[in-house]
C-alpha cells in the first residue's frame, strides 16, 4: 500500500495551494481519509479528515476543504488564504477500518502514510 502525496510548494500569503493523494494497492472508500502537518520543532497535528463527513480544527476551518474521489482512490485538500502558520510539512493518511468519525483528529487513528509534501507561505 502506498499513498502518495503531491501539489505542496511555495506560496505568498493569502494565496492558495491544492494537495492531492493518491493511494495505491488498495481502496479506502469506506475509512476515513486525513491530512496532517509537521512545522520544525513541533508534533504532527490535524489538519482535516473525510470519511462521511468533512472534519477540520478550527485553525483552517472555512480556508481548507477536504474532498475525495473514490473512483481515482484520491484525497484532495484545497488551501485557500494561507498564512505563514500554515507552513509545514503535509502528510496524508488512511485510517485503520476501525475508527470511528470521533477519532479521525487522532493520529494513532491512522496505519498508513504518505512521504509529505514541504508546503511554505511566505509573508
Amino acid at each position: 500500500v502506498q499513498l502518495q502525496a503531491s501539489g505542496g510548494g511555495l506560496v505568498q500569503a493569502g494565496g492558495s495551494l491544492r494537495l492531492s493523494c493518491a493511494a495505491s494497492g488498495r481502496t479506502f472508500s469506506t475509512q476515513a481519509m486525513g491530512w496532517f502537518r509537521q512545522a520544525p520543532g513541533k508534533e504532527r497535528e490535524f489538519v482535516a479528515a473525510i470519511k462521511w463527513s468533512a472534519y477540520y480544527p478550527d485553525s483552517v476551518v472555512g480556508r481548507f476543504t477536504i474532498s475525495r474521489d473514490n473512483a481515482k482512490n484520491t484525497v484532495y485538500l484545497q488551501m485557500n488564504n494561507l498564512i505563514p502558520e500554515d507552513t509545514a510539512v503535509y502528510y496524508c493518511a488512511a485510517a485503520r477500518s476501525y475508527c470511528s468519525d470521533y477519532r479521525v483528529y487522532d493520529v494513532s487513528c491512522y496505519n498508513y502514510w504518505g512521504q509529505g509534501t514541504q508546503v511554505t507561505v511566505s509573508s
